[in-house]
């Protein structure tokens, strides 16, 4: 059975970092699309960050760009976000997600199209 599991959230202040992951277990990072997703309180849930292991390929929504690294350890099993110069508007919860689809296609769709999604993990960016 397919899983993922979500770690790393917590408070930071502005400019400060903070490292999500996101274990898998059921199935090998290579044969799917990884995501992270975020949503905050009131909003709709967005696109953060995809990373098609097969190829390699990344995609980052604009308010990731510069700031957000997403990374994984095949031995883990576990994909990563690195997120640095945290801002107010980060504050959301945090979640990863697997499908098939191609990066910019899986990060831009609308979220009920996404078959397996993780708990989510909350992250306060608070001074």
């Amino acid at each position: 059975q397919l899983q993922l599991v979500e770690s790393g959230g917590g408070l930071v202040q502005p400019g400060g970092s903070l490292k999500l992951s996101c274990a898998a277990s059921g199935f090998t990072l290579d044969d799917y699309t990884i995501g992270w997703f975020r949503q905050g309180l009131g909003k709709e849930r967005e696109g953060v960050s995809c990373m098609r292991s097969a190829d390699g390929s990344t995609y980052y929504a604009d308010s990731a760009k510069g700031r957000f690294t997403i990374s994984r350890d095949n031995a883990k099993n576990t994909v990563y976000l690195q997120m640095n110069s945290l801002k107010h508007e980060d504050t959301s919860v945090y979640y990863c997600a697997a499908d098939i689809y191609a990066v910019q296609v899986m990060c831009q769709m609308p979220f009920v199209g996404i078959g397996s999604w993780g708990q989510g993990t909350q992250v306060t960016v608070s001074s």
